[in-house]
Protein backbone atom coordinates (compact mmCIF):
# COMPACT_ATOMS: atom_id res chain seq x y z
CA UNK A 1 0.00 0.00 0.00
CA UNK A 2 2.79 2.39 0.89
CA UNK A 3 4.50 1.72 -2.45
CA UNK A 4 1.28 2.42 -4.40
CA UNK A 5 0.77 5.79 -2.70
CA UNK A 6 4.43 6.64 -3.28
CA UNK A 7 4.17 5.69 -6.98
CA UNK A 8 1.05 7.79 -7.45
CA UNK A 9 2.69 10.79 -5.76
CA UNK A 10 5.82 10.36 -7.89
CA UNK A 11 3.74 10.15 -11.08
CA UNK A 12 1.76 13.28 -10.17
CA UNK A 13 4.99 15.12 -9.38
CA UNK A 14 6.55 14.04 -12.71
CA UNK A 15 3.45 14.97 -14.72
CA UNK A 16 3.29 18.32 -12.96
CA UNK A 17 6.69 19.23 -14.37
CA UNK A 18 6.57 17.60 -17.80
CA UNK A 19 3.13 18.74 -19.02
CA UNK A 20 3.76 22.50 -18.56
CA UNK A 21 7.22 22.13 -20.09
CA UNK A 22 5.81 20.57 -23.23
CA UNK A 23 3.19 23.31 -23.68
CA UNK A 24 5.48 26.32 -23.27
CA UNK A 25 5.82 28.60 -26.26
CA UNK A 26 9.06 30.30 -27.11
CA UNK A 27 8.46 34.02 -27.53
CA UNK A 28 10.39 36.03 -30.09
CA UNK A 29 13.23 38.20 -28.83
CA UNK A 30 12.19 41.81 -28.23
CA UNK A 31 14.60 44.73 -28.22
CA UNK A 32 13.52 47.85 -26.36
CA UNK A 33 15.02 51.05 -27.76
CA UNK A 34 14.88 54.41 -25.98
CA UNK A 35 14.66 56.89 -28.82
CA UNK A 36 15.23 60.16 -26.99
CA UNK A 37 16.50 58.97 -23.61
CA UNK A 38 18.95 61.88 -23.38
CA UNK A 39 16.07 64.36 -23.45
CA UNK A 40 14.04 62.48 -20.83
CA UNK A 41 17.05 62.14 -18.56
CA UNK A 42 17.81 65.86 -18.83
CA UNK A 43 14.31 67.23 -18.25
CA UNK A 44 13.07 64.57 -15.85
CA UNK A 45 13.42 64.45 -12.11
CA UNK A 46 11.97 62.96 -8.97
CA UNK A 47 9.40 65.68 -8.46
CA UNK A 48 8.35 66.65 -11.98
CA UNK A 49 4.58 67.15 -12.06
CA UNK A 50 2.56 64.32 -13.65
CA UNK A 51 1.09 66.37 -16.56
CA UNK A 52 4.60 67.59 -17.42
CA UNK A 53 5.94 64.03 -17.44
CA UNK A 54 3.14 62.85 -19.71
CA UNK A 55 3.73 65.59 -22.28
CA UNK A 56 7.52 65.18 -22.18
CA UNK A 57 7.22 61.42 -22.67
CA UNK A 58 4.87 62.04 -25.62
CA UNK A 59 7.43 64.35 -27.23
CA UNK A 60 10.24 61.86 -26.60
CA UNK A 61 8.29 58.94 -28.10
CA UNK A 62 7.06 60.85 -31.16
CA UNK A 63 8.30 59.31 -34.42
CA UNK A 64 8.66 62.06 -36.99
CA UNK A 65 9.31 59.49 -39.73
CA UNK A 66 5.78 58.14 -39.33
CA UNK A 67 4.25 61.61 -39.68
CA UNK A 68 2.17 62.31 -42.77
CA UNK A 69 4.33 65.41 -43.33
CA UNK A 70 7.67 63.58 -43.31
CA UNK A 71 9.86 63.92 -46.39
CA UNK A 72 13.54 63.05 -46.78
CA UNK A 73 14.25 66.52 -48.24
CA UNK A 74 13.87 68.46 -44.98
CA UNK A 75 16.61 68.67 -42.36
CA UNK A 76 14.37 69.43 -39.36
CA UNK A 77 10.76 69.31 -38.26
CA UNK A 78 8.87 71.37 -35.69
CA UNK A 79 6.03 69.69 -33.81
CA UNK A 80 3.77 71.17 -31.12
CA UNK A 81 2.28 69.17 -28.25
CA UNK A 82 -0.53 70.57 -26.07
CA UNK A 83 -2.35 69.69 -22.86
CA UNK A 84 -4.45 72.03 -20.71
CA UNK A 85 -1.53 72.59 -18.31
CA UNK A 86 1.10 73.36 -20.95
CA UNK A 87 2.74 72.96 -24.30
CA UNK A 88 5.96 71.87 -25.97
CA UNK A 89 7.41 73.09 -29.24
CA UNK A 90 9.87 70.38 -30.25
CA UNK A 91 12.43 70.32 -33.06
CA UNK A 92 13.49 66.97 -34.53
CA UNK A 93 16.19 66.23 -37.08
CA UNK A 94 15.37 64.17 -40.18
CA UNK A 95 16.32 60.96 -38.32
CA UNK A 96 13.78 61.62 -35.55
CA UNK A 97 16.25 62.77 -32.90
CA UNK A 98 14.89 65.44 -30.56
CA UNK A 99 17.32 68.36 -30.88
CA UNK A 100 15.61 71.11 -28.88
CA UNK A 101 12.42 72.08 -27.08
CA UNK A 102 10.72 75.13 -25.69
CA UNK A 103 8.22 74.22 -22.97
CA UNK A 104 5.76 76.17 -20.87
CA UNK A 105 3.46 74.87 -18.14
CA UNK A 106 1.12 76.82 -15.87
CA UNK A 107 0.02 76.09 -12.31
CA UNK A 108 1.60 72.66 -11.97
CA UNK A 109 2.71 71.05 -8.73
CA UNK A 110 6.01 72.58 -7.61
CA UNK A 111 9.00 70.57 -6.39
CA UNK A 112 9.67 70.69 -2.66
CA UNK A 113 12.98 72.53 -3.24
CA UNK A 114 11.04 75.43 -4.79
CA UNK A 115 8.28 75.55 -2.18
CA UNK A 116 10.79 75.29 0.68
CA UNK A 117 12.93 78.09 -0.78
CA UNK A 118 9.90 80.37 -1.17
CA UNK A 119 8.63 79.57 2.33
CA UNK A 120 12.06 80.28 3.81
CA UNK A 121 12.59 83.59 2.03
CA UNK A 122 8.96 84.78 1.98
CA UNK A 123 7.22 83.53 5.13
CA UNK A 124 3.45 84.18 5.26
CA UNK A 125 3.30 84.61 1.47
CA UNK A 126 1.36 82.23 -0.74
CA UNK A 127 2.09 81.21 -4.32
CA UNK A 128 -0.92 82.32 -6.34
CA UNK A 129 0.39 81.53 -9.82
CA UNK A 130 3.33 79.63 -11.27
CA UNK A 131 4.80 79.25 -14.73
CA UNK A 132 7.33 76.47 -15.35
CA UNK A 133 9.60 76.95 -18.36
CA UNK A 134 11.97 74.36 -19.74
CA UNK A 135 14.39 74.78 -22.61
CA UNK A 136 16.32 71.81 -23.89
CA UNK A 137 19.21 71.70 -26.33
CA UNK A 138 20.76 68.40 -27.31
CA UNK A 139 24.31 69.80 -26.90
CA UNK A 140 23.71 71.77 -23.66
CA UNK A 141 21.03 69.87 -21.77
CA UNK A 142 18.06 71.54 -20.09
CA UNK A 143 17.37 74.76 -18.22
CA UNK A 144 14.40 74.74 -15.83
CA UNK A 145 12.93 77.92 -14.35
CA UNK A 146 9.86 78.79 -12.32
CA UNK A 147 8.26 82.23 -12.45
CA UNK A 148 6.08 82.66 -9.38
CA UNK A 149 3.54 85.26 -8.34
CA UNK A 150 3.45 85.57 -4.55
CA UNK A 151 0.70 87.28 -2.57
CA UNK A 152 0.45 88.47 1.01
CA UNK A 153 -2.80 90.32 1.60
CA UNK A 154 -2.94 93.00 -1.09
CA UNK A 155 0.82 92.86 -1.73
CA UNK A 156 2.18 91.02 -4.75
CA UNK A 157 5.70 90.13 -5.81
CA UNK A 158 7.09 88.16 -8.76
CA UNK A 159 10.12 85.93 -8.26
CA UNK A 160 12.16 83.55 -10.40
CA UNK A 161 13.55 80.29 -9.04
CA UNK A 162 15.36 77.39 -10.65
CA UNK A 163 14.42 73.77 -9.97
CA UNK A 164 16.99 73.57 -7.14
CA UNK A 165 15.26 76.41 -5.26
CA UNK A 166 17.85 79.10 -6.05
CA UNK A 167 16.52 82.61 -6.68
CA UNK A 168 17.89 84.66 -9.57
Amino acid sequence: MKHTVLRIALMAFTLGYTIPASTQEVLPEVTVRATNYKYLKSVGGKEVAQPVQVLQRTAAEYDVKKSEYYEDDYESYFVSFFIPEGQILAAYDKNGKLIRTAEKYENVKLPSAVTNAVAGRFPNWKISKDVYRVTYYDEKGSDKKYKLLLENGNKRVKVKVNDAGEFF
